[in-house]
């Protein structure tokens, strides 16, 4: 398990694909890019996606994402994204009152169970206490990091 903490970008990206009654199908997908800008996040999801689309594409949308940190499992059977909710417990000096301050965190897992494992482990070095608040499935396809493409990422 590593993680990594930057800016991110949420891409969709429509293109044809073929189904499985073998006609093409326009299709739809999410994404994430680490990007520096909304121009950088455009250059990185059409670098990575000419590698897998063979016809043409669209990126469709472009959004800052707002994950504190991106864990990466190691595991091959880990293919799915879950968005989890972190809420970090402090004590305010001044008033002595419990503080709640909620984070988003994206966790590679294969369901909602090794999610939550994923997580716990990527965080059993913080010092502050937190609660898991909420794990959710997301549509994200993939993760793509900078420079990485996958044979980068599959080398670390």
């Amino acid at each position: 398990m590593r993680s990594r903490t930057t800016t991110w970008f949420e891409c969709s990206v429509r293109y044809e694909r073929q189904g499985e009654n073998g006609m093409e199908t326009k299709v739809t997908e999410l994404y994430v890019v680490e990007a520096l800008s909304f121009g950088d996040a455009e250059e990185s999801i059409t670098r990575e996606m000419s590698s897998y689309v063979s016809g043409t594409f669209e990126v469709k949308n472009i959004n800052p994402a707002a994950y504190g940190e991106i864990f990466f499992s190691d595991s091959p059977t880990d293919d799915k994204w879950y968005k989890t909710k972190l809420s970090f417990i402090t004590i305010d000096e001044k008033t002595e009152k419990e503080k709640r301050t909620t984070v988003s965190f994206l966790v590679q897992a294969s369901n909602f169970n090794g999610a939550l494992k994923n997580i716990e482990e990527g965080m059993k070095s913080s010092l502050i206490d937190y609660v898991v608040a909420n794990i959710s499935e997301t549509k994200i396809m993939d993760v793509f990091e900078i420079n990485s493409g996958k044979a980068a990422v599959a080398a670390e």
